[in-house]
């Protein structure tokens, strides 16, 4: 049972992930135009400007025909289109349709074939940003290590859900003890309240009953020391 719900809350944390990934994607894809807005340098055709592992954010809404010279763009090789080049754009070749000529910044002259001709059905898009050496993350990620870190985030997964299966049953273990705690010391409580109840009310009821009896004692000589006052008058009134 326990397994069972290891599994569980592992394969939820995994979705939760690939769904975050998935919708950060499709929100980049969706701003930047296109299916990949990241591509890094594999080769040294454009340097100085830039250089190899540098990422290149691609914006794909740029149009074709707003493309100029100087411009750097992204496109498939003309040739076959099984691979994508990044290179400047050197001149214009023909208005209609639309084909440009490119050339990276360090080779002596366009290739044919692989610089042009370049039309809309090869562009992907105008380079807008450069993280330089970023793309040092994407060889570290490479195999076997991205297995490895992979494995990893799994069992961090695994653990995190032991941790908190662990940390439930401590819980519930000790939740009814101290709740039973909780109510032997509240009915102690009552009772202690309520013996001290007990005897105050005694303890009122005595001092009621001492004080009715010295106030009837106190009636009594009272009243004794009136009767032996009229009892003399008389008698000095005789004599009188």
């Amino acid at each position: 049972m326990a397994k069972r719900s290891v599994s569980k809350g592992v394969i939820k944390d995994i979705v939760i992930v690939v769904v975050g990934v998935l919708v950060i994607w499709l929100g980049l894809t969706l701003v930047f135009g296109t299916q990949n807005p990241f591509y890094v340098v594999a080769s040294g055709s454009m340097t100085p400007e830039l250089q190899v592992y540098d990422v290149l954010i691609v914006q794909g809404h740029e149009p074709f025909e707003d493309i100029e010279i100087g411009d750097i763009i992204v496109f498939n090789r003309p040739s076959d289109h099984n691979r994508v080049i990044v290179h400047r754009v050197v001149s214009i070749i023909d208005d209609d349709p639309i084909t440009l000529r490119t050339k990276g910044d360090s080779n002596p002259a366009s290739i044919p074939g692989t610089d042009f001709p370049i039309t809309e059905e090869e562009y992907i898009g105008k380079v807008v940003y450069t993280l330089p050496q970023v793309g040092y993350v994407t060889q570290l990620l490479k195999p076997p290590i991205n297995y490895v870190i992979i494995v990893v985030v799994i069992g961090i997964m695994i653990v995190k859900q032991l941790t908190k299966k662990k940390k439930e049953k401590d819980l519930t273990i000790s939740d009814p003890v101290d709740s039973e705690n909780q109510d032997t010391i509240k009915e102690l409580s009552d009772i202690g309240k309520i013996e001290k109840d007990s005897e105050y009310s005694e303890y009122v009821e005595k001092s009621e009953i001492v004080e009715d009896k010295k106030t009837d004692e106190s009636t009594k000589t009272y009243s004794a020391e009136a009767t032996k006052t009229d009892e003399k008058t008389p008698e000095k009134d005789k004599e009188e």
